[in-house]
């Protein structure tokens, strides 16, 4: 009955959006008493929870296979993390773009645990540190909470945006190469820059 009513809701909040969805329209589409519902979720704003703790789950499951090949570096199994991510979301895009707006609209970005929030992030970095692929001054559970973060805000931009927009692959993709190579260009071999004063005497 649980996954009955999850469905239902989720069919009419693709339909017509999470605002215009009522409870008494969950029940009927689901052939229910309206009382039934809340012996499985106390208010409409648990679906949404319901929605982001599935995607959670089904990341966690998936990134459990993908971190148990150890000879993969940090560098595919965060591309790997990524890519799962731009599949879940480029599968069902329209329910994505209803449910992350009442996400985030019901404050949830803001409630979850700052150790929970970047947790697979977090796995995949602790695993490049002991391998030595990972600087070991860097604070895993920062820098899994940082690449967490920046996903979410490209994908929230991601699914409000329209017209032909650029692939959420390529835009992740694109996320995690600067969140790993960083923008600054800097000389090869480590050589120091010019000063002014050398440039301008070479010139």
């Amino acid at each position: 009955m649980h996954d009955r009513l999850y469905t239902s809701a989720l069919e009419l909040f693709a339909e017509q959006g999470y605002e215009r969805t009522t409870i008494d329209q969950i029940t009927e589409r689901a052939d229910v008493a309206r009382g039934t519902f809340f012996n499985h979720f106390q208010r409409k704003e648990d679906l949404v929870t319901t929605w982001a703790q599935q995607r959670q789950d089904k990341l966690r499951t998936y990134m459990d296979k993908s971190l148990a090949h150890q000879d993969d570096d940090t560098t595919v199994q965060l591309e790997r993390c990524m890519s799962a991510l731009a599949d879940f979301n480029e599968a069902e895009r329209n329910l994505t773009q209803v449910m992350l707006a009442a996400w985030v609209r019901s404050g949830q970005p803001l409630q979850e645990e700052p150790e929970y929030a970047g947790h697979v992030f977090v796995r995949a970095i602790l695993a490049g540190q002991a391998r030595g692929e990972v600087a070991p001054d860097i604070d895993p559970v920062l820098a899994g909470n940082m690449l967490r973060d920046a996903y979410l805000g490209l994908l929230y931009r991601w699914s409000q945006s329209t017209g032909d927009s650029i692939p959420l692959h390529v835009e992740l993709r694109a996320l995690l190469r600067i969140s790993l190579t960083g923008v600054l260009s800097y000389p090869r071999h480590g050589a120091a820059r010019p000063t002014p004063a050398e440039t301008a005497a070479v010139n």
